[in-house]
């Protein structure tokens, strides 16, 4: 069931493909995973604009904390999010930097990317936040913690910075955040 309920809590809101992949199941497992939790009252299903998906229940959110507590290894995954605080106020100023480019008429004008000289100093600042996620990642104890450092470099790769539609960089620190907080049974406030 933590696989399961997990995924979704890193996903926020998704269908029952995209829970099944965040951590390799099988759709069907998922599925009957999915029923057995909204049977409990952890997860509910709902649409709105054209979208279908699962998303926790306090009380689901609360049986994922439990869950992730039981594992252990919060000592170590606490070290690791201090270690990422600093990383993280990095990440939110490049994705800042990528979407606005102030003027003297307007700071919050927004980067329409026809300076090069800027991007590239936004994704300059990228390429550091990926070599730092490296050793990061690779201190994680668990299992379900592996693969961020690789998908941020995919992302980086293909120039996917703050897109929401696939695995970008701003979408896969989101995750590996909600990954750390939820371990440490702390809020984003």
């Amino acid at each position: 069931m933590l696989p399961v309920l997990h995924a979704v809590r890193l996903l926020g809101f998704a269908d029952a493909r995209a829970i099944a992949r965040r951590f390799g199941l099988s759709v069907s497992e998922t599925q009957d995973a999915l029923a057995e939790a909204e049977a409990r009252g952890w997860t509910t299903y709902s649409s709105f604009a054209g979208s279908s998906g699962w998303s926790l229940t306090e009380e689901g959110r609360a049986e994922n904390e439990r869950l992730l507590k039981a594992e252990g290894h919060t000592k170590t995954v606490q070290k690791v999010y201090d270690e990422f605080l600093p990383l993280n106020a990095l990440l939110q100023q490049a994705c800042t930097d990528w979407q606005l480019k102030p003027t003297a008429d307007d700071p919050l004008a927004a980067n329409d990317h026809s300076d090069p000289a800027w991007d590239a100093g936004v994704l300059h600042e990228l390429k550091a936040l990926e070599r730092a996620l490296v050793p990061l990642n690779a201190k994680l104890p668990l299992p379900r913690f592996r693969g961020y450092d690789v998908r941020f470099a995919h992302a980086l790769q293909n120039g996917w910075v703050d897109r929401s539609d696939v695995d970008s960089c701003h979408r896969v620190w989101f995750e590996l955040h909600e990954d750390l907080i939820a371990t440490l049974g702390l809020t984003r406030s």
